[in-house]
């Protein structure tokens, strides 16, 4: 199969699941869509959002979905911004796995500014639906992600800090709009492999340099 086919396949799949998630929820297919699927936890960076959400969307170039559950306070600011971004903002509270997996599909950008994070499983989810990880530099996050500025495949920031989050968001955007160099890293994403199999073919190669 030759380069320009996978690609093919690569931009049509992902528009079609960007569109049948935008459709879902009444968003803009046209824009770029960046979600956050987790707890709504202070551990997760979420407490960030209701701001984030508010200064991201005054422009209304973007969409923003957010899944999940936790601290009452968090869901409730987040329910409320509906109000103010009815086209390109969804906020949907509880816990849905295959809508999770279909965001995770059907996403241009994955949020995850953390403040800890010892592993992170969420990034790895996206990178195999060709969805650009937006992480904080900390725990696993930091060992997963390289920044596309240093050859990578995401874009990373320092601090879990409304400024730092809005400032990757539109780096991110910039990205987009350069629609070639937005298929090659999506392309990238797919090929990293993060399976048990490389981690166990690793050991096994370690063991057996130990052997004597």
């Amino acid at each position: 199969m030759g380069k320009s086919v996978i690609l093919a396949d690569l931009t049509s799949g992902k528009q079609e699941n960007k569109l049948d998630i935008c459709t879902r929820l009444k968003l803009d297919a046209s824009k770029p869509l960046f979600s956050f699927i987790g707890r709504l936890v202070k551990e997760k960076g979420a407490d960030l959002f209701p701001s984030v959400v508010y200064k991201s969307l005054l422009k209304k170039d973007i969409n923003i979905l957010i899944l999940g559950e936790g601290k009452a306070e968090i869901e409730s600011e987040l329910r409320s911004l509906q109000i103010h971004f009815k086209d390109n903002y969804a906020c949907e509270i509880g816990f849905n796995e295959e809508l999770a997996h279909q965001i995770y599909a059907g996403s241009d950008f994955l949020l995850m500014p953390s403040r800890i994070e010892p592993c992170g499983l969420n990034q790895m989810y996206a990178l195999r639906y060709g969805t650009i990880p937006i992480v904080r530099r900390t725990g696993g996050l930091n060992d997963t992600v390289t920044d596309i500025g240093d050859d990578g495949f995401g874009i990373c920031h320092i601090e879990a800090s409304v400024r730092d989050v809005c400032n990757a968001i539109n780096r991110a955007k910039e990205l987009y709009e350069n629609k070639k160099e937005l298929n090659r890293i999506r392309k990238k994403c797919m090929r990293i492999d993060h399976s048990w199999d490389k981690s166990a073919q690793e050991y096994i190669t370690l063991y057996k340099s130990l052997t004597p």
